[in-house]
Order: structure tokens, then sequence, then C-alpha cells
């Protein structure tokens, strides 16, 4: 269970970094092999120098991407850097400055001012993702220094795995006009049967999402997870220590204590803490009859009823929260805790209203009574 842990919180795992792992997941994989390729249809890649296993989501979400990234242009510098690369063998050494000139050469539509700062910010940041992810190594120097400096060098060393960070399609991948066009490339070379690609989809969809909603009476994902509940149930369990929730709006996987993976919800995250007040509110404004669900146990709100009621939770309960949230403007709090709820899909934007999504209720919290840092 451990291995298949560390395969689904780490992109890739280098045998020099943990070697013993390494080994663990080579001489233990079978047990878990058929979870990953029957149920998620995944592949697990062996090589000299790591293991990966290749997460692909049944259903893409806004929350999906490379985390610390902000911009697309930062996508943008680690494909060249990828590109760059490509072409490096084992050991090759290169400098920073090559690869500035390279990505400046190849970057589209426009030519990339490196005496910007916001430009030398964003590689900086890619280098380091790809120094954590192994597929360079820093031998003299220090990248920050590019940050303020433009002349500054760095000496690298390519390791070789960088042609291995991104999947090889079949097709050309410039043939795609949309993200749609993308997730079908995601089900080549899987045996072209609906079922298995459902299966495959709700998997996949149950194991990256933090829900999975009842879409309605077309919703084919949400009939299979009801269909084949007490499956989904033993997979998830067995190979996981995962226990599976279905309600009538939605399914969500709930890890253990000692099972845990990614970034969740509830955690010691100051905007954790916040979102689950805020969702005590709700469910307290829902009693007093202040507010009313609607057919799919949604709570439909302006946006402005909305911002009322995050502001009253800081109002009533601020004085525990994290020193950022409790002194910041109305506006950042703001916008902070929505992008929060957004990603871990407990509401979204519908026109000009705030839509609350059923997982918002799913857990809520307050402070004990005796706590005296809340004054109210």
């Amino acid at each position: 269970m451990k291995e298949l842990l560390a395969l689904l919180e780490n992109y890739i795992i280098l045998r020099e970094k943990n070697r013993e792992l390494y080994y663990s997941i080579k001489d233990n994989y079978e047990n878990f092999n058929d979870f990953l390729t029957e149920k998620l249809g995944y592949n697990l890649i062996f090589h000299e120098d790591f293991v990966k296993l290749e997460k692909i989501p049944g259903k893409p979400e806004g929350w999906m991407g490379i985390e610390g990234f902000t911009d697309v242009k930062e996508y943008i510098f680690f494909m060249l850097l990828l590109m760059y690369l490509e072409d490096k063998n084992k050991e090759e050494q290169f400098v920073l400055s090559f690869v500035t000139e390279y990505i400046s050469n190849q970057y589209p539509a426009e030519k990339v001012d490196w005496t910007k700062y916001s430009s030398r910010k964003s590689l900086v940041k890619v280098i380091k993702l790809a120094l954590n992810l192994g597929i360079m190594k820093n031998n003299d120097g220090d990248e920050d220094e590019f940050s303020s400096n433009e002349n500054a060098d760095v000496l690298y060393e390519s390791t070789g795995i960088s042609r291995y960070i991104v999947r090889v399609f079949s097709k050309d991948i410039m043939e795609c006009e949309n993200v749609e066009d993308l997730m079908k490339l995601n089900w080549e070379g899987i045996e072209q049967d609906k079922g298995i690609v459902r299966r495959n989809r709700v998997y996949r969809r149950l194991l990256l999402s933090p829900v999975v909603y009842n879409q309605g009476i077309e919703d084919s994902d949400y009939e299979y997870i009801k269909r084949f509940r007490s499956s989904l149930q033993g997979n998830f369990e067995n190979n996981l220590g995962w226990d599976l929730h279905v309600h009538k709006n939605g399914a969500l996987i709930v890890l253990s204590d000692d099972n845990k993976v990614g970034d969740l919800f509830p955690s010691m995250k100051g905007e954790s803490e916040a979102v689950l007040l805020f969702a005590k509110l709700i469910r307290e404004k829902l009693e007093e009859g202040k507010l009313s669900l609607n057919l799919n146990d949604e709570i439909v709100l302006s946006i402005e009823d909305f911002n009322k009621l995050l502001l009253e939770v800081r109002e009533k309960k601020g004085s525990g929260f994290k020193k950022e949230l409790r002194d910041s403007k109305n506006e950042y709090f703001i916008e902070v805790l929505l992008n929060y709820m957004k990603e871990f899909l407990m509401l979204e934007k519908r026109g000009d209203s705030i839509v609350l999504l059923p997982v918002l209720g799913k857990v809520i919290g307050d402070y004990p009574k005796d706590y005296l840092a809340n004054d109210n």
C-alpha cells in the first residue's frame, strides 16, 4: 500500500534520491498492478534511474496544473526547456545562458525580454521545478541570482530523464483544437470498449477529483458509481485503505488519516480552517430558513450575498485566522477563499451567481467553546 501511495504522491521517483522506495516498488508492484492497469488504465514506467506512474485525469479540472505556475509563459518555458534537454546526453553539462538563448530563439510569437524581472522570475520557477523533478542537476552557481541579475550564469548537468517527462501520443497534438480533443488521446491504445473506457474514467475521477457530482439523468459516470458501488469501494479500500461515500448528488473518496496524499480538505492550512467555519455558517443559515437548497442540493447566491457571508465569517471568527487572512483587505480575503473553494469543487460561478455545491456541507468545523481568541 505504501508503494502505491508513493506513486500517487510523487510525479517521479528517482533511484538516486530514494533507492529503498525505488526497489520496494519494483519488488511489490504486482500487488497493485491490476488496480493500476485494469481499473485506472494507467501506465507504470520502470527505468534504471526512476519509476513513474502516468497519472491521467478522467476529467480535466480547473485546479489541475503545475503547482506554483501562475502564467502561461511558465508552461511555455518548461516545454522549451524540455526541448532543449532532449538533445543532451546523460551527464552532459550546459550553462543557463545557453538555455535563455534557446528559449529566446524558440519562443512563439514574441521575443523574450530577459531584462524584465518577471521573465527571469518565471524561468527560475521552471528551473527549480526541473531540478526538483531530477531532469537536471545544479553543478555550480545559484539560479536565484538570475532573478536579480540577467548576466548571472549557472552550470547545469542533464540527467537524461527529461525525455520521459512528456507523454508520447500516436497523433500530433497540434491537430487538437480544444481540451476535448486532447482528452480523447488519453484513451488511445485502450481497447475501444465503451465499458472499459467508462470504468477507467470513473476510477480516475474518483481518484483525482475532490468529488464526482451527479450531472443528471444522462450522467453515465454517476450511474456506474451507483451500480458498481460495492466493487469500487472494495478496490479503493483494498489497495489504498480509502472509503467511498455516495450521496444523492455526489460521490467522493474519503482518505484515512494514515493514507493521505496530495492537497486535501480539511487540512492544517488557514484557508481550510476558514472554509470549515464558512460551511458551519451556511448550515446555520439553512436551519434558520435564511438560505434554501434547490433540487440539486445547491445554494444559489448573488455575488454580493456570497461576499457578505464570507465577511460575516471573518467578523465573527476571524480572530483565530492566520495573519494573512485575518488582516488582509476584504477583496483579497474573498478572492483567496473563493479560489480555494473552487479548486475543491465546493462552488462554481454561473453567470452573475455563486453556486454553493453539495460537498461544501460534507464537513463543518468550529473552535472549542473555551477558545479564548474567539471573542464572539
